[in-house]
């Protein structure tokens, strides 16, 4: 592991502590909003739903974010980084089959930065209606979504910065507002008994599938991971213990409301703005309002670190992504920010109201971390853990979320059928982008250099064919340095053959380091072919077009190569490398083609994909002025022969005059 790559992990400070306040804690942060209002729906109010209740999200809390995530899941970091990708990169030698959870926790937490802003945004809204009953909020809602989206260019650091003070606030307002609750009750402490929560579950009638509701206060755990590279494990770690003693005074104190307000339902009544005096209940709204904004840009701000992490390891097509700062770890998907802007105006208008979004929220995320859980079982076993201790945690989180998971499944047809479809949507895409990915390598057909290398050096030095270019580059997938596509050999020696000084081939590797650059040449013909194999971490921008460069001119002053371009500009330095021209050789699907239903799918899907993802020459950083595309088309499954049979036309026939 690289040690200067996790520094920054256990380096505690104050900015780095009211920076993990202002964009980890957003989401988890807000859940006091609706988690008790969806617990209790529309039952009359009783002791054992206000103190289980309690109860239920306090142990939910400890289990699930505080030993889980804050104590184990990040110390899972991949040379700094969180999320549940980098999680899979560390153990994915270890076996193919874990693709697939990692790919539906993936999914189902991109699905869950859909559903989450507009229900946290609408809650806070929602707190105006008791005042102004005819407000419409869905106006409102959409506007402040917006403006979510629109700032989100400016980066996590800039926004961590502006957000820390507020979220400072506003976890100290739930915190005083609770404890005045609890001061007038102190009996409700009491509900910190994990006997409450266990009466709750099984004597009250349905008791079990209220906890689809508890687990909300949990929701924002996975975000809490992925956001780790951001600002630092040993920040996240000490933050949350003021965090969490805020929320559960908060909780407490909703707990000893309701206990005031027994037989009775809620109706439109939140417990959260119950416990706010009315003097103060516009302020309130102020803060709760930009609190939800900035749950919405934690879960955001993660979901743009999942993605880029996405286009590294095949799963998902390339976008352009936009580096805000020179802050480690942030990145921004330009158009990947207005889909989901998109997808959450979209359940806006269909929901309209928070209480209609209960039920889609959360399902998504219990699904991430059920898969997170199979991932952390396997990168604790794979790191010498007893394996004992390994099996009765896994044990232990698959009951406690297989539970929460059921609970949830109930809220299948009032609207968790949104988390499923945009999950399972998200896990195609991924899975027909890998695939299609794959069959289209496998089909690649490789050849010899070796046995290439004369032609080449015949053809390079050949002045009777013009000169195509002094530098002549092509990408290949080979991982053999003695290998090349044989696509690329028909490119240079097919029709009109290509002549250079110096035939260049550029492999590049994914790393599991997020932040590794290292390069490494092969020779294989002196001054006629060299293959240079660039090693980059999966956050590492591949500018290929600056890098490459970089390596050729360091070669020309260590007379590893040597360029002697016929025209040299005048004022140049002697080692005046030449000019450039990169092919890019594009794949299409070939009507010659007899496949099957399923391959025909899968492959007629990856080349819809392929054309509205990020062309090769912009996701490698290539100059678009010295790049040519050639397309060679691929052959999954080849038709069988067709027998033809000629016959002769009247047309044929001889003319009698």
């Amino acid at each position: 592991m690289n040690k200067h790559a996790t520094a920054h992990l256990d380096k505690l400070t104050a900015a780095g502590l009211l920076v993990a306040v202002g964009i980890v804690f957003g989401d988890i942060g807000t859940s006091p909003l609706y988690t008790y209002r969806a617990i209790i729906e529309d039952r009359s109010v009783t002791e054992t739903l206000a103190l289980g209740g309690a109860s239920a999200i306090f142990w939910t809390l400890t289990f699930q974010t505080t030993l889980k995530y804050v104590f184990i899941t990040l110390r899972a970091d991949n040379n700094g980084e969180g999320g549940i990708f980098s999680l899979y990169t560390l153990i994915r030698r270890y076996g193919k089959w874990l693709l697939f959870p990692a790919i539906a926790g993936g999914s189902f937490l991109i699905a869950d930065s859909i559903i989450t802003p507009p229900i946290s945004v609408s809650s806070a809204i929602e707190g105006l209606l008791p005042l102004y009953p005819d407000l419409p909020t869905v106006p409102i809602v959409l506007a402040i979504l917006l403006l979510l989206f629109v700032v989100q260019q400016a980066g996590t650091n800039k926004l961590g910065n502006a957000f820390g003070p507020i979220m400072v606030v506003w976890f100290t307002m739930i915190g005083v507002i609770g404890l005045a609750q609890v001061v007038q009750n102190p009996a409700v402490v009491r509900a910190l008994n994990p006997y409450y929560a266990y009466n709750m579950i099984v004597n009250y009638p349905e008791g079990f599938w209220l906890l689809g509701g508890v687990f909300l206060c949990s929701t924002g755990a996975e975000a809490l991971y992925s956001d780790m590279g951001h600002v630092g494990r040993k920040n996240v770690q000490i933050s949350w213990v003021y965090v969490k003693v805020c929320l559960i005074l908060c909780y407490l104190g909703q707990a000893a409301w309701l206990l005031q307000h027994l037989g009775k339902p809620l109706g439109n009544q939140s417990p959260f703005f119950g416990l706010i005096p009315g003097w103060f209940l516009l302020p309130s709204i102020g803060i709760a309002t930009l609190a939800t904004i900035i749950a919405s840009q934690a879960l955001i701000s993660g979901t743009f670190t999942l993605v880029s992490e996405a286009f590294r390891l095949t799963l998902l097509p390339k976008m352009r992504i936009v580096f805000p700062s020179d802050a480690r770890g942030q990145v921004y998907i330009p158009a990947f920010n207005w889909l989901l802007m998109a997808g959450c105006f979209a359940v806006v208008l269909y929901f309209r109201e928070s209480k209609n979004m209960e039920a889609a929220f959360g399902l998504s995320v219990n699904l991430t971390m059920l898969m997170t859980t199979v991932l952390l079982a396997m990168y604790l076993y794979t790191r010498h853990i007893n394996g004992f201790v390994v099996l009765v945690l896994l044990a232990i989180y698959l009951f406690i979320e297989g539970g929460f998971l059921v609970a949830n499944l109930r809220k299948f047809t009032h609207g968790g059928w949104v988390s499923l479809l945009l999950g399972a949507i998200m896990m195609t895409v991924m899975l027909v982008w890998h695939f299609g990915s794959r069959i289209k390598r496998r089909l690649t057909r490789y050849v010899s250099l070796r046995d290439h290398l004369p032609i080449l050096k015949q053809l390079s030095n050949d002045e009777s064919i013009p000169k195509y270019a002094t530098n002549l580059v092509y990408l290949t997938s080979s991982t053999d340095a003695r290998q090349v596509e044989e696509h690329i050999i028909d490119s240079i020696l097919e029709g009109q053959p290509k002549r250079a000084d110096v035939y260049w081939l550029i492999h590049v590797e994914l790393a599991d380091d997020p932040y590794t650059t290292e390069y490494s040449i092969d020779i294989l013909e002196p001054e006629e072919v060299v293959r240079i194999t660039f090693r980059l971490g999966f956050r590492v921008q591949p500018r290929i077009n600056l890098l490459f460069r970089k390596v050729v001119e360091e070669m020309v002053r260590c007379g590893e190569v040597k360029l002697f371009p016929k025209y040299r500009p005048l004022g140049t330095s002697p080692n005046f490398i030449g000019d450039f021209r990169f092919i890019v050789i594009n794949r299409f699907l070939s009507y010659e083609n007899d496949l099957t239903a399923l391959d025909s799918f899968v492959m007629s899907s990856y080349f819809s994909l392929k054309r509205v993802s990020l062309a090769d020459e912009r996701a490698y950083g290539l100059d678009t002025q010295n790049v040519e595309t050639e397309q060679v088309p691929l052959i999954v499954r080849p038709a069988e022969f067709v027998r033809l049979r000629r016959v002769t036309t009247s047309a044929n026939e001889p003319t009698i005059n």
